[in-house]
């Protein structure tokens, strides 16, 4: 079972991020793009980095829109340093 981080260890790893908030015991950005096409295309890119990471999260595509959300399901559903991985990876991508 993977460990849970705490309030302060979460904190601080939302603070190493680019836009990400804590809603609940999810890590969630909303990306925004010019088009539906674009948007589609960055959903296949955090599938990849998912699969990649063998950490998969939530994904709801919307018209050039796309919101990402990460939990831990081993972890009790709660934020671990998977779902800060994921989203720093994610980052990387430097899409808007």
């Amino acid at each position: 079972m993977t460990a849970a981080l705490s309030d302060a260890q979460i904190n601080d790893g939302l603070a190493k991020l680019n836009g990400w908030a804590r809603v609940g015991d999810e890590l969630t950005k909303e990306f925004r793009f010019d088009n539906y096409l674009a948007g589609l295309a960055f959903a296949t890119s955090v599938g990849v980095i998912a699969e990649g990471l063998d950490h998969h999260p939530d994904l709801r595509i919307g018209w050039r829109r796309v919101n990402v959300s990460f939990t831990t399901h081993d972890a009790g559903n709660k934020l671990t340093a998977k779902d800060f991985a994921a989203a720093a990876a994610i980052d990387a991508l430097n899409y808007p």
